[in-house]
């Protein structure tokens, strides 16, 4: 996947793609990759990085919703977990099984948590991963030796999948790429254009690297921009309702030690009616999330305080030692695009989860909505409009088989595995040039050659890019990150051919977002 290569691909004259997709998150990534895989020409452009916003920031979980089944979101549940299934065979080093705990504390609960998870259960069929069951107080406590005990009767594990969000993103776009989608970062669309009609025909962007601006031609054009879908809209039509309702969740990161084990810990009832989870990820510990009504849509959002003390004392309830703001290696927030409902509950742990598509006058075709589990099927839903939008017909979806670039059944040992069959291209790099063999930070298995590969073959432009999305390093441990960032900054400079002013500029940036992901204590 190469960032030169696809901008001259856009650049062709005359040029009409059938598909032009607007945003490089899950859902953008989701269209192109079905659209691609179903024959037709696709363009795709993110103003930012892939995965930048919201797609990076979630709790990792590929999962059905448990409790979306107590809201009664059956049709929802029944789909989540299907893709989840769907998700574990075509990107297994991506992602894999976890197990779950809920701690029962009365006769009550465990009657309710065990029934509605053998529903659970049911309902993934054949690609269940396996059957829910209560265990004992004393084997509950074997693997999760930090509970609190005053009252505890046992729990009901079950199990769900777990992912890396921000890599499946970059993995999902090479696909895409392979296939022959091009795909750009970086690019902002700036303008939609219409033919007579006020039909869309083609659209104008900005590279923002190189600060020059060019126009494709498009037969069907998709918004899917996730928290940004209403500024999309009101590009098309400055007089179009709004139609996303940003929900703010946010995580904490903490060491595993806190659990002390590791399967995850699933807290059924917090004071908001929400559910908690604290999960363990890359050897630490991921506590969320909230659920906060947010105005405005942010590429970067800002954990409220009070969403932090909320995570902590949920937490604290259920542990043995209480977490405080000392304790916490990192905070990161994102915001959820949920579809804005048109009448009834604004509450927003209400709002269905489930995406939806509209289509304007213009013929700008918009994927509102949705959760990271469901990418595919919304892609799916979305190229099905394809028809509806040209006249032409098209090849039936085909995603459900496609197996996610890095596809391997012997996946790597150690933080190799997210990679997949790439793993043994990089650690030859390193082979090849000892200094890639150099660690970023005592703390972290990665090396050198990792960055090599991320300019070179995930698009990376920078030290975020790298830090945050390619390496999680930012959103486990931003001192780490800070740490590092200059060796960074100055491997990527000699890759992408950067001045010495660019590694300063970097920096500066860096320091500056690195700072939202720590906590000060009071």
């Amino acid at each position: 996947m190469n960032r030169e290569t696809n901008l001259r691909s856009l650049h062709q004259k005359n040029k009409v793609w059938d598909l032009a997709v607007i945003g490089g998150g899950a859902s953008g990534l989701g269209v192109a990759l079905d659209a691609v895989s179903r024959g037709l020409s696709v363009a795709l452009f993110e103003k930012a990085d892939f995965a930048k916003g919201t797609s990076s920031r979630s709790t990792k979980l590929i999962h059905g919703g448990v409790r979306y089944l107590a809201q009664g979101q059956v049709s929802l549940v029944f789909e989540a977990l299907k893709e989840r299934g769907l998700l574990l065979k075509n990107a297994p080093h991506l992602s894999h099984k976890q197990s779950f705990l809920i701690p029962i504390y009365s006769w009550w609960d465990r009657i309710q948590y065990s029934i509605g998870l053998k529903l659970y259960d049911w309902m993934a069929g054949s690609l269940s991963l396996g059957p829910s069951k209560f265990i004992s107080k004393e084997e509950t406590l074997r693997r999760l030796p930090h509970l609190q005990t005053d009252r505890l009767q046992g729990a009901v594990r079950y199990y769900d999948g777990q992912f890396d969000d921000a890599r499946l993103a970059i993995h999902l776009a090479q696909t895409a790429d392979e296939l022959g989608a091009f795909l750009l970062n970086y690019a902002k669309v700036t303008e939609l254009s219409k033919d007579g009609s006020g039909k869309l025909n083609g659209l104008k962007v900005r590279d923002m690297d190189r600060k020059e601006s060019f126009r494709i031609q498009a037969k069907m054009i998709v918004n899917a921009t996730g928290v940004f879908a209403d500024k999309i809209l009101q590009l098309d039509n400055p007089q179009a309702s709004k139609t996303i309702q940003p929900s703010q969740g946010i995580h904490l990161i903490l060491d595993l030690e806190f659990l002390g084990g590791t399967d995850a810990l699933m807290i059924p009832k917090t004071k908001d009616g929400r559910v908690l989870f604290g999960v363990p990820w890359y050897d630490k510990l991921l506590l969320g999330t909230t659920d906060t009504i947010r105005e405005k849509p942010k590429l970067e959002p800002e954990a409220l305080q009070q969403e932090i003390d909320f995570v902590l004392e949920t937490a604290g309830a259920y542990l043995t030692r209480k977490p405080t703001r000392k304790d916490v290696k990192a905070v990161f927030a994102g915001l959820r695009p949920l579809a804005r409902p048109e009448e009834g509950s604004t509450k927003t742990r209400e709002i269905s989860r489930s995406h939806k598509i509209i289509v304007s006058p213009s013929g700008l075709v918009s994927l509102i909505g949705g959760k990271w589990t469901t990418f595919r099927k919304m892609g799916e839903d979305t190229v099905s409009y394809f028809t509806q939008i040209t006249g032409q017909k098209i090849a039936a979806s085909t995603t459900s088989k496609q197996q996610i670039h890095g596809y391997t059944e012997t996946i790597p040992s150690g933080h190799w595995g997210i990679y997949g069959s790439d793993a043994q291209k990089i650690q030859a790099l390193a082979v090849q040039d000892l200094s890639l063999a150099e660690l970023l930070h005592p703390k972290f298995p990665h090396i050198l050659a990792e960055v090599l590969w991320a300019c070179q073959y995930e698009m990376a432009l920078t030290v975020e890019d790298v830090l945050s999305r390619r390496i999680r390093m930012l959103i486990l441990d931003p001192e780490a990150a800070v740490a590092t960032a200059e060796r960074v900054a100055k491997t990527m400079a000699m890759v992408l051919q950067k001045e010495e002013s660019w590694i300063a500029t970097e920096l500066i940036n860096f320091n500056k977002i690195a700072e939202k992901y720590m906590i000060h204590t009071r």
